[in-house]
């Protein structure tokens, strides 16, 4: 408040001071002109002229220019403080100073905001549009099917086992997707709670491949573990959550291989209170564009050639939503035609 009176004294001073050098000149070449009047009375008028302007500029300055300052200044900090700023900062003056840095502040957060709700109205319009075609193929698929059966395919014994084998495919298909949307829904709202506990990830890891074997034997891939720490990994975390990123990443990894002979190389390394987690694959590798988005919802870097491979489409969201509830990381990091290497970390036991 001091600041302000003292700029405000500043400039009616200056003015009045302009004002009483020229009502100074004036009566100076009045007085040259009639002799009569006295230094005396030239000095206090002049006085008199400095104090009623300086008076009457502080005035006008303070109530028509500072005043309406201050209401914007009010009307911005008002802004702010209904959005729950947590700063708490205390601005000892309403100086223009002041007042500019606080409009400007507000601007650089009112473009932010503005950028970050176009982003995410764009990702909305992109997550609507991608669950609406993950939802309409199998749907449009069993429609396809029980029509040809209604139509006379029933009595036909050799489409309609097959086709009631399909409707089940699209069935399951549709139960994968809707099952994965209310487990990430529950992930990202903190509705599922992690059970963790001591284990031996080293062991999980040997379990995970011999789930996956018969799948990797069919795409002709070689599921190898390598514990670079030479002893049991043991680790506090939810090992029922940790099964699921396993499954999901070593999963992929087989399905995507495009060689006559695949290789999925899952590594384990010491990194002091942490364990690092590596699975690596000699596949088709990822476009570097495609890197961020990789653990989207729904997002596919081949739209066409994943949907054949079946999933979701939300496997790695979900991934990337089970490590970070573990308060730990998880990357990607790739290169087309070499393979796809995802590493995470999960804490000692």
């Amino acid at each position: 408040m001091i600041r302000r009176f003292s700029e405000t004294r500043n400039v009616a001073f200056s003015t009045a001071l302009v004002i009483t050098a020229v009502m100074a000149l004036l009566v100076v070449l009045l007085f040259f002109l009639h002799p009569q009047i006295t230094i005396l009375l030239v000095l206090m008028l002049v006085v008199l002229v400095f104090l009623l302007s300086f008076v009457v500029i502080n005035y006008a300055v303070d109530r028509f220019i500072y005043r309406k300052i201050k209401l914007i200044y009010k009307t911005i900090h008002t802004q702010r403080s209904s959005k729950g700023s947590t700063k708490n900062q205390s601005y000892t003056s309403d100086s223009i100073e002041t007042v500019n840095t606080a409009v400007q502040e507000w601007s650089s957060r009112q473009r932010l905001e503005i950028e970050e709700l176009k982003k995410m109205a764009d990702y909305r319009r992109e997550f609507l549009g991608n669950i609406s075609h993950e939802l309409k193929t199998p749907i449009f698929n069993i429609q396809g099917y029980v029509l040809t059966l209604l139509d006379g395919g029933l009595e036909d014994e050799t489409i309609n086992k097959e086709y009631l084998m399909r409707t089940e495919k699209s069935i399951n298909r549709l139960i994968a997707i809707v099952e994965d949307l209310e487990e990430i829904s529950k992930l990202e709202s903190g509705e599922l709670r992690l059970n963790t506990l001591r284990f031996d990830a080293g062991e999980l890891i040997r379990d995970v491949i011999d789930f996956l074997e018969m799948k990797a034997r069919k795409h002709h891939t070689v599921v190898v573990y390598e514990n670079k720490t030479e002893r049991p990994v043991y680790v506090m975390a939810d090992k029922k959550r940790i099964r699921q990123v396993l499954i999901n990443l070593i999963e992929n990894a087989i399905k995507y291989g495009d060689k006559p002979e695949n290789k999925v190389l899952v590594k384990v390394f010491d990194m002091d209170e942490n364990y690092l987690f590596e699975v690596k694959d000699n596949g088709p590798g990822i476009a570097e564009e495609n890197l961020p988005r990789i653990f989207e919802r729904f997002y596919r870097t081949d739209k066409g050639r994943s949907r054949d491979t079946g999933g979701s489409g939300l496997g790695l969201a979900i991934v990337k939503h089970i490590i970070e509830a573990h308060t730990q990381t998880i990357n990607v990091r790739s290169k087309l035609g070499t393979g796809t290497t995802f590493s995470f970390t999960l804490s000692k036991s």
